[in-house]
């Protein structure tokens, strides 16, 4: 075989192999196995689907259909795949999948006392596509927490950040620096779930909590600190770098 054409079938090969190990690790984000939040909805809809199979009669076959629907929604919904945070220290990474929706300076929530200069806020709307687990952003301990009620309307608006229900925490890094991570429900999203504590402890990428179903997660980075991404970035939760520390 001519030297050229032996270097074009490696290339080729390589080519073969990369997008292979592309489509196997997409698989595995789709068919990563459920956060435990979504044990009980998958017991309804396993139950509905049960049902509606075992009926004899044709005239309700329809609802175990839906529940199956239902079934194969809540597996891809609340899917939670490993994710793995880059091994450099000092960075602050997204908290959320999702589209980044707005990057722009914003004083910090009053509640979490992080002072009232502003700071630079990156914003990540949710869509019922996207993976929902949120994550630590970086290492630190949980210094505060605080839940609002509030309004469900559309997390892709700037207004949703004020009005909306949400839950806020404040992380303080080891430096003593603080940056604050907003859960905010949507208008579809009727529950925030936060596993953190005042005083826990996390690493990056750590999982935290979920909203369910569409949503946004705002990220506080801390005074001086410039993101590095723009709007319309696709965002990965736990990996993709947002700033600098």
């Amino acid at each position: 075989m001519p030297v050229g054409q032996h270097r074009l079938t490696i290339l080729a090969g390589a080519g073969s192999k990369g997008f292979t190990m592309s489509l196997l690790q997409s698989i595995r984000t789709v068919i990563a196995p459920p956060h435990k939040a979504a044990t009980p909805f998958l017991a309804l809809t396993g139950l509905v689907t049960l049902i509606g199979r075992a009926t004899p009669w044709r005239a309700t076959r329809w609802v175990g259909h839906v529940g199956l629907a239902g079934l194969a929604f809540c597996l891809y919904f609340f899917r939670d795949p490993k994710r793995v945070p880059p091994a450099r220290a000092n960075l602050a990474l997204a908290p959320a999948d999702g589209h980044v929706t707005s990057v722009e300076l914003a004083t910090p929530p009053a509640a979490l006392d992080m002072g009232d200069q502003p700071v630079w806020r990156v914003a990540t709307f949710l869509s019922v596509l996207d993976v929902h687990i949120n994550r630590m952003p970086s290492k630190g301990i949980v210094t505060r927490v605080a839940y609002h009620a509030g309004q469900f309307i559309n997390a892709s608006l700037d207004k949703a950040s004020d009005l909306n229900e949400r839950n806020e925490v404040r992380l303080t890094l080891d430096d003593g620096r603080h940056m604050a991570i907003v859960q905010i429900a949507g208008l579809i999203a009727r529950r925030i779930v936060c596993y953190a504590e005042e005083g826990s402890r996390f690493e990056p990428g750590e999982r935290f909590g979920l909203i369910r179903f569409g949503s946004r997660t705002d990220l506080y980075l801390p005074h001086g600190v410039t993101p590095l991404v723009s709007v319309g970035q696709k965002m990965v939760g736990g990996e993709t770098v947002i700033a600098e520390l």
